[in-house]
């Protein structure tokens, strides 16, 4: 008689998507020479953040990028 064997569910690609902060992603994805998308206005090392980041570090960088979006 075999016993029953436990399947975990997969783990979500994503481990930390909120709604509370949506990605300012637009997919269009290009760096300017700053390193900066020129679609979301995030700075690369702020893209690669946000799967990590909680929901107040989100927010810090939807502001910074926001804030280069007004001065673009």
């Amino acid at each position: 008689m075999t016993e029953p064997v436990c399947v975990r569910p997969p783990k979500p690609l994503f481990s930390n998507v909120s709604s509370a902060v949506p990605s300012p992603c637009i997919s269009l994805c290009r760096l300017d020479e700053q390193k900066v998308c020129l679609g979301c206005f995030r700075h690369v090392e702020d893209i690669r953040e946000w799967r990590s980041a909680d929901d107040a570090r989100r927010r810090v960088i939807c502001a910074e990028a926001e804030q280069r979006r007004a001065n673009a």
